[in-house]
């Protein structure tokens, strides 16, 4: 997954394990569905979002009976600039 995410231009410190491209945005790991949906509405100038690692109570990373962890929805731009887009507690 590498040079996938090279490719992409994924910063290293907002990888996780899994890569996706939609509508020509880069999604990194376990970014919700409503920010996706937001992205993909608002069209901002940027490579994509991301969840960095694997967070606990992320999407697909939900376990019963373990606390969730709280997460940032990265928005990350090609000059290097990173927004939270989202907090989740």
């Amino acid at each position: 997954m590498g040079p996938i995410k090279a490719q992409y231009q994924v910063p290293a410190e907002l990888q996780s394990c899994h890569t996706a491209i939609v509508d020509g945005y880069v999604i990194e790991g376990h970014v919700p569905v409503s920010e996706i949906n937001r992205l993909l509405a608002e069209k901002p100038h940027a490579i994509g979002l991301a969840v960095a690692g694997m967070p606990i109570g992320s999407p697909g990373m939900e376990t019963a009976g373990v606390a969730t962890q709280p997460y940032d929805v990265i928005l990350f731009a090609a000059d290097d600039s990173r927004d939270v887009y989202a907090s989740y507690p």
